[in-house]
């Protein structure tokens, strides 16, 4: 009868329904899956940020063909040494001066898709009265900030740190986005000579994770910088291991934390041996090993690696880049340099107004000859960058 056969395909199908909630498991046994559990895990839903779209077009400006960041966001202590290491005194109006001569530089914006600012400078103008945001952004130049609260040391490991500043970020990054910042940086250290631990790896990599997830919801594309220390006597080989480690976890934690790949910077440091390494490495074999250790651990849908320079002298930073853009690989490979971009620079000012246009045509050259190897078109034999290590032991951002 028609209820009958009603009932039979009603049948047929509660088989059927329980046939596909069966699973086997690896050991053969049989498993039943609930029906709602089934129905909870097809019903995806797709995020759709309110910023993802700025977010993308900020990270495809930033890194455009010859484009690189210039970092200038070292904290006042920093940025104060440094200012006192060439006999001007660290007040805020002398910190605001420097800064004004790199934000200002003619045509940086050539060579410069992004400025890495600290708190205090993002908030600061000209001795003219505009914003340095305006500035910046005259010459098509991201402003950024950094929100790291610094590091501090990690108890219960071999003299390791961690970086501090999770807590109030969204916040603090919601008014930084007001105030104009469009990306923002993290800086987090591994220490070779300490260990590293397993604690402060995974340390590293999850507080760079849930930065860079907090920072793209509130509209700042995000660089998320995991630096392997050059402190210490360790080989290119042994930092190739750590820093294989380090990428892993710090890729997992992202993908865990629903990080969009494509709307963020990475800003590692470059393979290379410890500072205090009798064997030195060329930068064919430094380029070489770094480009294995992207390739093994970095999405290609990554918008960007910026490396750091990291103590590296001014030619060997761009020596480096240079060899790297010289080999395919499918990613934006470029700089995000401070102390390489800077070094010259604040030793030729060294407080005097007189001496600002003849500072800023060497950040010019800077820029310029690290955009020519960001094409993998530098050519040394020209440069007239210093071959001064800019490396400090122990240094603090």
């Amino acid at each position: 009868s028609g209820l009958g056969e009603c009932r039979l395909l009603y049948a047929h199908k509660e088989i059927l329904i329980m046939s596909a909630l069966t699973q086997t498991t690896l050991l053969g046994a049989k498993v039943v899956v609930s029906k709602a559990s089934v129905a909870k895990r097809t019903n995806v839903v797709t995020r759709a940020g309110q910023y993802d779209d700025e977010l993308l077009q900020t990270a495809q400006n930033m890194t455009k063909a010859g484009k690189g960041i210039l970092a200038m966001d070292e904290s006042n202590a920093t940025c104060g040494s440094r200012l006192e290491g060439v006999g001007v005194e660290n007040t805020e109006e002398n910190r605001r001066r420097y800064r004004e001569l790199l934000i200002t530089t003619p045509n940086l914006g050539k060579h410069i898709g992004g400025a890495i600012l600290f708190e205090e400078t993002l908030y600061q103008s000209t001795k003219a009265g505009k914003s340095f945001v305006d500035c910046l952004n005259e010459q098509g130049i991201y402003p950024g900030i950094k929100v790291d609260k610094g590091l501090k040391p990690l108890a219960n490991s071999n003299g390791e740190s961690w970086c501090q500043g999770l807590d109030g970020l969204a916040d603090r990054a919601a008014e930084y986005y007001k105030q104009g910042a469009r990306f923002c940086k993290w800086r987090s250290v591994v220490s070779i000579p300490a260990g590293p631990s397993k604690i402060a790896v995974t340390d590293c990599a999850y507080g760079l994770a849930r930065y860079a997830a907090i920072c793209q919801n509130a509209g700042l594309v995000p660089i998320v910088e995991p630096e392997i220390l050059l402190d210490g006597e360790h080989t290119l080989e042994e930092t190739f291991e750590v820093a294989s480690a380090v990428w892993a976890e710090t890729f997992k934690y992202l993908a865990d934390n629903d990080v969009m790949f494509d709307r963020m910077l990475l800003k590692p440091s470059m393979v290379g041996p410890g500072a205090d390494c009798p064997k030195r490495n060329t930068p064919e074999e430094v380029a070489a090993a770094t480009l294995k250790m992207l390739n093994s651990r970095v999405p290609p849908a990554t918008a960007g690696i910026m490396f750091l320079s990291g103590g590296l002298s001014e030619l060997d930073s761009t020596l480096y880049l240079n060899a790297m853009n010289q080999q395919p690989n499918p990613w934006h490979v470029s700089f995000s340099y401070a102390r390489a971009l800077q070094n010259s620079v604040i030793k030729t000012w060294a407080g005097d107004d007189a001496m600002v246009g003849k500072a800023q045509a060497i950040l010019s050259r800077r820029a310029e000859e690290n955009g020519l190897a960001q094409l993998g078109k530098f050519n040394a034999e020209e440069s007239l960058a210093n071959t001064d290590s800019t490396f400090q032991k122990n240094y603090v951002y």
